[in-house]
C-alpha cells in the first residue's frame, strides 16, 4: 500500500527558504561576477609567473620598504595594509551586527572606522605605487629584453651607489650604459647579477654589458620595469589598481550609507539592510585582497 506524499505549498512558488531581499540577491549575483573577473586577472597573473620562472622578480627583493625606516624590511609594509584592511573588515562586522541590533550610534561608530580603514588602505597603495614608480636600485635593459642589475661581489647593490650619487633625493637622474661600464672599470668590487640571478665577474660584466646593454632604468612603468620582466610591472599596476579601484568605490558607497545613517533614514525604514548589503561588498574586497596578497608578493 503506497502512502500519498503531501508536498504543501511549495511547489507553488513564493517560498523565500533563506529570507533574502532582492537587493541581496542582486548583491550576491555582482560579487559572483567580479570574483570570475578576479580570477582571470589573477590566472593571467600565474600564466606570466610560470612562464617567466628564472627570471621573475621575487617579492622579497622587491616589496622592502617601510615609510620612515632604513635597510630592509621585505614584505612587512604590505603585511601592515593586509592587517588594516582585515581590521576594517572587523569593524563592519559589528556595524553590520549593531544595525540588526538598531543601535545607531554605535552603527555610525563602526562605519566610521571602517572608512578610516578604508582610506589607510588606499594612503598605504598610493605611497607602495609611488616607491615601486620611482624605484630605488635601478638597473640595465639588454637586447634580449631582460634585465640585469648592479651588484657588490655576490650581494646585490644598485645604479646609484656605483654611480655614487643619491637615489632617494627627489631629483631626476640620467646614466648611460657608457656611464656604467667607465663606472666599473674604475671599480673592481662592483659586477653585475644576471636576470636568471648568476653573478658575473667584474671583467665579464664590462663584457656582457658592451655586447647586450641597451639603457639605464631608473623606476617602473609600464613599459620599463628595473625590477625585471615587463609583464611584472603590468601586472602590478593592473592587479593591485583594480582591487584599489575597488576599495575607493568602496569607501565612497560607505560614506554614502553613513550619511543616510547619520540621518536616520534607516531607522524610519525599520532596517539597516543596506548596512548590511554593503558589508557583503567590504567583506568581498578583504577576501580578494588575500588572494592578491597570496598570489602576487607570496608566491
Amino acid at each position: 500500500m503506497s502512502e500519498k506524499v503531501t508536498y504543501g505549498q511549495a511547489w507553488k512558488g513564493g517560498d523565500k527558504p533563506f529570507a533574502a531581499s532582492y537587493g541581496k540577491l542582486m548583491m550576491w549575483f555582482f560579487l559572483i561576477t567580479d570574483a570570475l573577473t578576479f580570477s582571470a586577472f589573477l590566472g593571467s597573473y600565474g600564466f606570466y609567473r610560470f612562464k617567466y620562472p628564472d627570471i621573475w622578480p621575487v617579492p622579497e627583493e622587491v616589496f622592502t620598504h617601510f615609510p620612515f625606516l632604513h635597510g630592509d624590511h621585505p614584505l612587512l609594509f604590505v603585511a601592515l595594509m593586509t592587517f588594516i584592511l582585515i581590521m576594517s573588515s572587523v569593524t563592519m562586522v559589528l556595524a553590520v551586527n549593531y544595525g540588526h541590533k538598531m543601535e545607531k550610534k554605535k552603527v555610525i561608530l563602526w562605519l566610521s572606522l571602517t572608512i578610516v580603514g578604508g582610506f589607510m588602505f588606499l594612503g598605504s597603495q598610493a605611497w607602495e605605487w609611488g616607491h615601486f614608480i620611482h624605484g630605488d636600485k635601478g638597473a640595465i635593459d639588454t637586447k634580449t629584453e631582460s634585465i640585469v642589475h648592479i651588484a657588490e661581489g655576490e650581494k646585490m647593490s644598485s645604479v646609484y651607489n656605483l654611480m655614487e650619487v643619491d637615489g632617494h633625493d627627489g631629483s631626476h637622474h640620467h646614466f648611460t650604459i657608457n656611464n656604467v661600464i667607465n663606472k666599473l672599470e674604475t671599480k673592481p668590487n662592483f659586477n653585475i647579477r644576471t636576470a636568471n640571478k648568476s653573478y658575473l665577474s667584474n671583467s665579464e660584466s664590462i663584457k656582457f654589458l658592451q655586447e647586450e646593454g641597451t639603457e639605464v632604468v631608473l623606476g617602473a612603468n609600464l613599459k620599463h620595469n628595473e625590477y625585471g620582466v615587463q609583464n611584472f610591472g603590468q601586472c602590478f599596476f593592473f592587479i593591485t589598481g583594480f582591487h584599489g579601484f575597488h576599495v575607493f568605490s568602496g569607501v565612497i558607497i560607505l560614506i554614502v550609507i553613513l550619511i543616510n545613517v547619520i540621518k536616520g533614514t534607516y531607522e524610519r525604514r525599520g532596517h539597516y539592510e543596506m548596512v548590511e548589503k554593503v558589508g557583503l561588498y567590504w567583506h568581498f574586497v578583504d577576501l580578494v585582497w588575500v588572494f592578491v596578497f597570496t598570489f602576487f608578493y607570496l608566491v
